[in-house]
């Protein structure tokens, strides 16, 4: 029987042309690749409420969501995800590396140069296909 997805969302943060990249820690399923941090949207939550709370926690810092990129589905061996990632910016502060083995600010042309996780890939093709840089976020 197939259970629903686990609702996930991520944060595409830019500042200026580049985007906030994270590498997964050793201890984490998928250990090494790269994401979008973000997280599980909790019951009662938007994906915009979850997403300012993951962030929170994670990085330690405030974000600004905009504009939704895209939603993928992804199927792992622990199960299936669905994940909706957002383009967001920082709001008077910056990330701090807590779960994380790093962070990066990586030029949104060379996204594709980083081993991303396979549900974040998708979010990677819009971002450096559309070069989204001058879009203007939602107010």
């Amino acid at each position: 029987m197939d259970t629903a997805p686990v609702q996930v969302v991520g944060a595409a943060i830019r500042r200026n042309d580049t985007i906030l990249c994270a590498q997964r820690g050793p201890a984490k399923s998928l250990a090494g690749y790269w994401e979008f941090p973000g997280g599980k949207i909790e019951r009662g939550e938007t994906p915009e409420e979850a997403l300012r709370r993951e962030i929170k926690e994670e990085l330690l810092c405030d974000i600004k969501v905009g504009s939704k990129i895209c939603s993928a589905q992804q199927h792992y061996d622990f199960g299936t995800i669905e994940l909706t990632t957002f383009l967001c910016s920082l709001v008077d502060s910056e990330p701090e590396l807590t779960e994380h083995t790093q962070l990066r600010w990586i030029p949104q042309s060379e996204l594709k140069t980083l081993n991303w996780a396979p549900a974040d890939r998708e979010t990677v093709q819009h971002l450096v296909v559309e070069n989204r840089t001058g879009e203007k976020d939602d107010d």
